[in-house]
């Protein structure tokens, strides 16, 4: 039987293409891997705290004139007594004098009424005036005191309106920006505030607590009446050794806006006397040392208190191996025969980039770090060692 060529041609096309070899599979997936490790990792309270002078005097005028000089260079430190404003003093020097003249005019209308007063009592015990003319030389003399003291009351008060010209440092501190200029009339509707002295060595930070961990840590909290500026003073010394405090207390820390840890650590010395119901929390008060002023009134800074109670030889996974389905957490675990095993795990708290791993790990594990998103239960993967993990505050 003779074939048809073009039926040939089908028939030896077709097995060549099936004598073809099917492409092979793709390679496994490469991730970094990295053992399960055991061990103490440091834990924190945290809060956003905003930081404050230990003592903030508002500068004011408190008499009425023209601001006549600024004796401090704005944004300056300042010591107690020094020398900050002036206001024109002419008026007030003129009223001192009045004052002065009106009290040697009641001084001297008080001898008078006593001299008479006197006279009149011996001419009496002669018969030889009244006893109306005694009882009016007798309220006359009293009349004249009241007037003596009441010449010294207004001389008081015309030297204090004068000595308010000049303003001086209430406290030791860092003085602001002067809020008025020379020239300008001040003191006209009430007291003009000119600028303001914050001592900041040490400086406050108040932050929020909240109430689970006021209640959780209750001896950190107790005898904060006996903690004062003078005992914090005492106790900064010990924190910048590296020591504990009285109490053994470890200080807290302070995190600033550029994620720098502050090198001095401060102390907790006051809590609020309640819980804000709205939030839950309970505002407390740190001081810090600061003797360079790098810290300022207004700054934000993140406060931590450290965790003495967990975080002791436990078990840590970096936050990028978890994998979040639906709020449960699952880790991808690699066996000898390097196939993966998505095991679910329950976690602690987090930090430094760390996870503490509560249930579902044993120590010694290889489990995947980085490439979680390739990976698949029972699949298989190219493991390689992950580089060590940099430290993060």
């Amino acid at each position: 039987m003779k074939l048809n060529p073009r039926l040939l041609c089908f028939v030896l096309f077709a097995g060549a293409a099936c004598a073809e070899k099917k492409p092979p599979p793709p390679p496994p997936p490469t991730v970094l891997v990295a053992p399960v490790t055991r061990g103490d990792l440091a834990l924190f309270i945290e809060a956003v705290g905003t930081l404050d002078g230990y003592v903030n005097a508002d500068i004011r005028a408190r008499v009425k004139g023209y601001l006549r000089s600024q004796n401090y260079k704005d944004g300056s430190p300042v010591k107690e007594g020094q020398l900050l404003f002036t206001i024109e003093s002419e008026e007030y020097a003129n009223a001192v004098s009045a004052a002065s003249a009106a009290l040697v005019r009641a001084t001297a209308a008080k001898a008078n009424g006593t001299v008479s007063l006197e006279r009149n009592t011996l001419l009496a015990q002669q018969g030889l005036v009244s006893t109306q003319t005694v009882d009016d030389s007798t309220a006359k003399a009293a009349d004249s005191s009241g007037q003596v003291l009441a010449a010294q009351a207004s001389l008081r008060q015309a030297q204090l309106n004068l000595s308010y010209t000049k303003i001086h440092a209430p406290v030791s501190g860092m003085a602001g920006l002067a809020l008025v200029r020379v020239g300008n009339l001040v003191g006209q509707d009430g007291p003009t505030l000119l600028t303001t002295v914050s001592q900041l060595d040490p400086i406050r930070v108040n932050f929020p607590m909240s109430e689970i961990d006021y209640v959780r840590f209750p001896d950190r909290l107790k005898d904060l009446t006996k903690r004062d500026v003078a005992w914090a003073q005492k106790q900064f010394p010990k924190l910048d050794a590296k020591q504990k405090a009285e109490g053994e207390d470890p200080g807290i820390e302070l995190i600033l806006a550029d994620g720098s840890t502050y090198p001095h650590r401060g102390l907790l010395v006051s809590a609020n006397r309640q819980v804000d119901a709205s939030t839950g929390t309970i505002q407390l008060q740190a001081f810090f040392p600061n003797p360079d002023a790098s810290l300022r009134p207004g700054q934000y800074a993140r406060v931590r208190i450290p965790r003495e109670d967990q975080g002791k030889s436990v078990l840590t996974v970096p936050e990028k191996a978890l994998i979040n389905v639906q709020g449960s957490y699952s880790i991808a675990v690699v066996g000898a025969d390097h196939k993966v095993k998505l095991r679910q795990v329950e976690l602690g708290p987090p930090a430094k980039g760390q996870r503490i791993v509560l249930k579902g790990l044993s120590e010694g594990e290889s489990i995947v770090v980085d490439g979680v998103q390739k990976v698949t239960d029972d699949g298989v993967v190219n493991p390689k060692p992950a580089p060590a993990p940099v430290a993060v505050n």
